[in-house]
């Protein structure tokens, strides 16, 4: 039976890091947690999990996976989210693989939830992720804060049943502040890399996200709150331009 290190990036979760864990219970062969130098009791909940847990200061969400892959004691890899929690039909399908796995990597649907209900409108879903690996094939890339798992060699990559639960956001206002979180980190990344973006960016693509999320990706039917999620994503799109410009002029 192939075995599976779970790894997981943490700061300050001790309000979401249990339930994580304790849907890793029977699937997990080990519990990696690399924590941002948390002040709560996140390392005492994953301690009591039987959890390993290990302190890196943070460089950012790519290169906090990479360190912890680095930890993991077995090839196979589970890598998830503090706020993340495998559904059972999730858990029946890992299970499977690690009886015998067929591919080097799965792919999973990831359903997020906002004020306890799931959204599978305006692009949330499926969020598709590969998140079950073999570490050896490959590497977190991406731009920060948006990471992204890589193989290095063309691989065949499977597709598990069940969704990877997100409970990201227990309020519209915990939402908001991460989209200014996220638009900001973003905005740094993409001019660390030189990325090349016109002026017009910052009004044109939040006008494109709005219509692709509310028209054609399900929000008109949402009602109110398709509405609001469309206008957020939209907005999440403007900070990001807005801040690069920022970012412009200081320099």
């Amino acid at each position: 039976m192939e075995k599976i290190s779970a790894v997981i990036i943490t700061y300050n979760e001790e309000k979401k890091i249990g339930d994580c864990l304790q849907s890793l219970q029977g699937i997990a062969d080990e519990i990696v947690v690399v924590d941002s130098n948390s002040t709560d009791k996140t390392a005492q909940i994953v301690k009591s999990f039987g959890g390993r847990f290990l302190r890196h200061s943070f460089e950012g969400y790519i290169e906090q996976k990479n360190f912890a892959l680095t930890r993991a004691e077995y090839n196979f890899v589970l890598s998830l989210d503090a706020d993340e929690i495998l559904s059972e039909p999730l858990r029946e399908s890992i299970l499977k693989v690690k009886e015998k796995p067929e591919f080097d990597g799965y792919y999973m649907n990831r359903m997020t939830f906002l004020e306890g209900k799931p959204i599978k409108c305006c692009g949330w879903y499926p969020d598709t992720k590969l998140r079950l690996f073999r570490r050896d094939k490959g590497r977190f890339t991406g731009l920060n804060p948006h990471d992204e798992f890589r193989f290095t060699k063309k691989t065949e990559i499977g597709k598990l049943n069940g969704d990877l639960l997100h409970y990201s956001f227990d309020s519209w206002e915990a939402l908001l502040k991460q989209n200014d979180k996220f638009a900001r980190i973003s905005a740094q990344s993409y001019f660390n890399n030189r990325r090349k973006l016109s002026p017009f960016y910052i009004w044109v693509n939040p006008l494109v996200r709005f219509f692709r999320d509310y028209f054609l990706k399900g929000g008109l039917k949402a009602g109110k709150t398709g509405l609001l999620i469309s206008k957020a994503n939209a907005q999440a799109t403007f900070l990001k331009y807005k801040y690069i410009k920022e970012i412009k002029k200081k320099k």
